[in-house]
């Protein structure tokens, strides 16, 4: 071959540099990189899995020995220590969130959390006394949420210890908004003898109602949405003592698996709620976030991640599972005329995973927040510092 046909004019190399120039453009160009939120609050809503004192403030403080990893004497919570929310807010450079109903030394600068132990998204037509369902159900907690949003305002004004102690009012389009709500509307159902397709039967209605919620936050200037869907419920021990299945119910893990069924199919429905959410309210980021799949993954391999039994409860006092819901945590009685602690804390709460039959461990809940974190477990697949930026699932 004549040596002369190998090579390249000026003219064919430039349209060869060309060539590889546009078929190269796109893959070699940096992508647009989104830039870190910067919440300047947050506004919870939910039930005791992110509680930081509401019921306390309303019924009576969570008895010692709640509290006692982290805070080293009851805080409200109903865990050893940090709640996922906790670590949310230390994540975010913020403050632990006080609760709106707790009137002393609280500071709500960086937001309120309105949550409150016990609570479930449709009233409970029932008392806190009768089935230990809270009264400060969603609905009201919006409420709560709405007159926050107006009277801080108003009281912020007067400037001194209130300007500190208050948000901004441009802190509230630019917050975080999350919700970890659902799982005692679950419960609520068996507890009056109901079927489980029964209980299947009211969750479109109950999303229903959350959705309408959030439509109301966005209303008032909300929107970043961070949202919990819910946990196995067939995993926790007061579910499983209360609500007992047969041997061949009981799935690989050790968990119930109706109720776990139940849980996915509310999942299912939520997450169905969320893409008409999302279609309704256009200037929304609303991310959901898989807490199901988190907290299995955590129980089903409790062992090769460093815990002990996942089904044991470290705060408790008898029976298959140390959980007697007649002797909950901290509970006490009189023996020879002294008053004793008979539900006591476990000897190390750090290698347990659930704290006191329903609620989990400080440690559990740390590993939780660092898988849903960076947005591994998320839809769309965006992490929590990034989660005020609208996108595509």
């Amino acid at each position: 071959m004549d040596s002369h046909n190998l090579r390249f004019s000026s003219c064919d190399l430039l349209i060869l540099l060309l060539l590889v120039t546009l078929l190269l453009g796109p893959v070699c160009s940096s992508a647009p990189t989104l830039t870190e939120c910067n919440f300047p609050a947050i506004f919870n809503f939910g039930d005791s899995n992110s509680d930081t004192g509401a019921l306390s403030a309303a019924f009576g403080q969570a008895p010692p020995p709640n509290g006692e990893t982290y805070f080293h004497s009851p805080a409200g919570r109903f865990s050893d220590g940090r709640l996922v929310v906790d670590f949310i807010a230390e994540s975010l450079g913020l403050r632990y969130l006080s609760a709106y109903l707790d009137s002393v030394g609280s500071n709500f600068s960086h937001g309120a959390n309105f949550a409150t132990a016990g609570s479930t998204i449709r009233p409970q037509n029932t008392t806190i006394f009768q089935s230990g369902y809270s009264p400060i159900s969603l609905g009201v907690q919006f409420t709560q949420y709405s007159d926050f949003h107006t009277r801080s305002q108003i009281v912020r004004k007067q400037g001194g210890v209130f300007e500190l102690l208050l948000p901004e009012e441009n802190d509230f389009p630019r917050a975080l908004y999350t919700f970890d709500i659902g799982q005692n509307d679950l419960t609520a159902g068996y507890k009056l003898n109901m079927s489980t397709e029964q209980v299947k039967a009211y969750v479109p209605d109950v999303l229903g109602q959350l959705s309408k919620v959030i439509e109301n936050v966005y209303d008032q200037g909300g929107r970043s949405f961070w949202i919990h869907n819910t946990g196995p419920v067939g995993c926790l021990p007061y579910v499983m003592d209360r609500f007992p299945v047969t041997a061949a119910q009981i799935d690989k893990f050790g968990c119930a698996s109706p109720y776990n069924e139940v849980a996915q199919y509310f999942n299912l429905r939520l997450k169905e709620a969320i893409v008409q959410l999302r279609k309704a309210l256009p200037l929304a980021a609303i991310t959901y976030v898989d807490i199901y799949s988190v907290k299995y993954s955590l129980i089903s391999q409790a062992r090769k991640l460093g815990f002990q039994n996942p089904f044991l409860a470290c705060c408790g006092h008898g029976g298959k599972f140390n959980y007697n819901r007649f002797i909950k945590c901290g509970s006490k009685k009189i023996v020879n005329g002294t008053e004793i602690v008979i539900a006591k804390s476990c000897k190390d709460p750090s290698l347990r995973i659930n704290w006191d039959g329903v609620h989990f461990t400080e440690a559990a809940n740390k590993w939780i927040f660092d898988q849903i974190a960076n947005g591994s477990f998320s839809d769309p697949t965006v992490s929590l510092s990034l989660a005020c930026h609208r996108m595509e699932p």
